[in-house]
């Protein structure tokens, strides 16, 4: 059987990844520079390949070393994360979590019920905003971990879900066929709004915006009542909506990918343990799909994974 990888090597290596430096590496792991070099030889020793390579004066990663950085971070989380689980005094404390409210329905009580019963001495302080506040909270250190949509400004650094997005319009009214479509949009710079006005602008339909709001519960009402068409994540569809295809007159959307971006904290272990029950909630939620009945058995929505929403699929009510 073979050796298992030093910990404290893998965490000098990250050391020298994060702080760009042998010598600085050194100092934040408490070692002598001669003494860090050793590590990283025996690192590569083991694993059977160079890790590093010269690029002028300095060294960086080279193809293998990237590849085992993925690595080195989810086992030295996971190291963090089994120590505290045996420490009675380690996850306690208050973290704060941000999620747009177009997920917060679906995938909050799952991750806080996985969550609070694994650490019930951890507070959750939620704060439901866009993703475009959350990651400026993140920045500004007012959030400790953040569910966000992954777009041009903001970059997760964990991709945990790839969430179909989906135009959508009420059961009960046929608002979509109208000549000029009205529609139902985040504010101007949502890149959901951008992408389905691009679709439709190169598609020839008309179009005008009557809403527009951040706050999900006021497009998801416009769309109830019949007033505006709109585009949503598969996880924010509710009992009522229509779900449009090009059959209608519409394209395809891209998927959204959902991901994770951590803030500076003192308490990693804790984030640590919050991502992974984030991400395992959100692998096992799902819209469970009708194979030929246009109706939808929502009691089985925690329970499916993986299933892809087929067009005009109409959402009961409650």
């Amino acid at each position: 059987m073979a050796a298992p990888l030093d910990l404290d090597q893998l965490q000098t290596f990250i050391s020298i990844v994060d702080t760009g430096s042998f010598t600085r590496a050194a100092d934040e792991v408490h070692r002598t520079q001669s003494a860090v070099s050793m590590q990283m030889r025996r690192l590569e020793d083991r694993i059977g390949k160079a890790l590093f390579e010269k690029d002028g004066r300095t060294n960086k990663l080279t193809e293998e070393g990237e590849r085992l950085l993925s690595y080195a971070r989810r086992m030295l989380h996971l190291n963090r994360e089994t120590l505290a689980a045996f420490d009675d005094r380690a996850l306690e404390g208050t973290i704060r979590i941000g999620v747009p409210d177009d997920y917060a329905d679906r995938f909050l009580p799952e991750i806080m019920a996985r969550f609070s019963r694994s650490n019930p001495r951890v507070e959750l302080s939620v704060v439901c905003e866009p993703t475009v506040n959350l990651t400026d909270q993140i920045r500004r250190g007012n959030l400790d971990i953040a569910l966000v949509t992954q777009c041009e400004d903001t970059k997760p650094t964990e991709i945990v879900r790839n969430e179909p997005l989906l135009w959508v319009s009420s059961a009960s009214h046929m608002v979509h066929e109208e000549e000029m479509l009205p529609m139902a949009f985040g504010r101007p710079n949502c890149q959901w709004r951008r992408t389905a006005c691009e679709m439709l602008d190169a598609s020839g339909r008309k179009y005008r915006i009557l809403f527009t709001s951040w706050s999900a519960t006021v497009i998801t009402a416009a769309v109830l009542s019949g007033l505006a068409v709109s585009v949503l994540p598969e996880c924010a569809l509710r009992p009522g909506m229509r779900v449009l295809g090009e059959a209608d007159g519409f394209g395809a959307l891209p998927d959204c990918k959902i991901g994770i971006l951590r803030g500076h904290s003192s308490r990693p272990e804790i984030i640590d343990a919050l991502a992974r029950h984030i991400s395992e909630s959100l692998d096992n939620i799902s819209v469970p799909v009708p194979e030929e009945s246009s109706t939808f058995d929502f009691t089985t929505m925690m329970s499916t994974r993986g299933r892809r929403l087929k067009p005009n699929p109409i959402l009961p009510g409650w």
